[in-house]
């Protein structure tokens, strides 16, 4: 099959290109830079969403497309972007979708869809009420309406994939990574809260920086852990392939994750307790993040299953720390 995957120098695009390429299909790469896979089954094109002639030529004579590629951000000053790229860039992919005569559509949607932080019952299923509570979780709603109404007016068979958080394992204890240093790292996470605003919360964990690395447990305003889905990259894309895959997958909406929630206490004391990094635990302001999302309507319709549980992630977590921390001392 010709595949467009939108996205493809991404953590989840790249790891798309070389199971589908492995496969025997050609692809053709899409995003803001060039993925570092070579390839002579990989056509590349650099481009943004925002632009529909590149789009489109991107697109040309493709029977599948895997749109992936989007604007991740929670800072306020983004939102004017983020709706660019993922609304109206999202109806960029689907005009160029139908006009190449695509067979089937896969959008990456997200979790932040519901009320993650505030859902009105556990386990979020996909028939829990949208009502994002971020600019990012609004315009992954629109890019999902945008699909249905090309579904219905084109006949296009879409597939949506609400994305749980996705992580690599080998980056969950690195404090340079983008999702998990704010999350699990004391330092990062004084940061990211300035960067988003919160520098009165931000000052108040300052006074547990003594400039050494340290891990962090957050915890809601009233100590409750935190809890969540993450689910490893090399899940994730098995997700995707079935989703343009599977015949029974059109038309359909799934969400995508783990069958395990992440809590974090037992995690982070596990962390701690393997790198002898210091752990604190704070309190934030708020209800937290607390909150699990069934896959089981993915696990009876289309067979998937998880192979990443979360002790075999940590263990990945914990070597590749061992191997970046014996690096440095080298």
């Amino acid at each position: 099959m010709k595949i467009l995957v939108t996205g493809a120098a991404g953590r989840i695009g790249s790891s798309v290109l070389r199971r589908l390429l492995g496969a025997g299909h050609a692809v053709t790469a899409f995003d803001l830079e060039t993925p570092s896979l070579r390839d002579p089954g990989l056509r590349t094109v650099i481009g943004s969403l925002e632009d529909a002639g590149s789009v489109r030529a991107a697109a040309r004579g493709v029977e599948g497309v895997l749109h992936l590629g989007s604007l991740m951000s929670w800072r306020p000053q983004d939102a004017d972007r983020l709706f660019a790229v993922n609304v109206a860039g999202t109806r960029n992919v689907l005009d160029a979708a139908v006009a190449a005569g695509a067979r089937r559509f896969v959008f990456a949607s997200s979790g932040e869809v519901y009320p993650e932080s505030r859902p009105q019952f556990l386990p979020i299923t996909e028939d829990h009420p949208c009502l994002p509570t971020s600019d990012y979780g609004m315009t992954k709603l629109l890019g999902e309406a945008l699909v249905r109404f090309y579904e219905r007016r084109f006949g296009l068979a879409c597939v949506i994939l609400r994305f749980s958080h996705v992580q690599d394992a080998a980056e969950l204890l690195d404090p340079e990574s983008f999702f998990s240093g704010p999350r699990f790292f004391l330092k990062p996470k004084i940061a990211q809260l300035h960067m988003l605003g919160q520098s009165d919360v931000a000052e108040r964990l300052r006074a547990h920086d003594d400039g050494a690395d340290k891990l962090v447990l957050s915890c809601n305003e009233n100590g409750r852990p935190f809890r969540m889905i993450i689910t490893e990259t090399r899940d994730i894309v098995d997700g995707i392939l079935l989703g343009l895959d599977a015949e029974t997958a059109a038309g359909e909406t799934f969400n995508l994750g783990s069958h395990e929630t992440f809590d974090f206490e037992p995690a982070l004391e596990r962390m701690a307790r393997e790198t002898r990094l210091p752990l604190v635990r704070v309190n934030l302001p708020g209800p937290g993040v607390f909150y699990s999302t069934s896959s089981e309507r993915i696990r009876t319709r289309l067979g998937f299953r998880t192979r990443w549980t979360v002790d075999k992630v940590l263990d990945e977590a914990v070597a590749a720390w061992r191997d970046r921390a014996h690096l440095a001392n080298r």
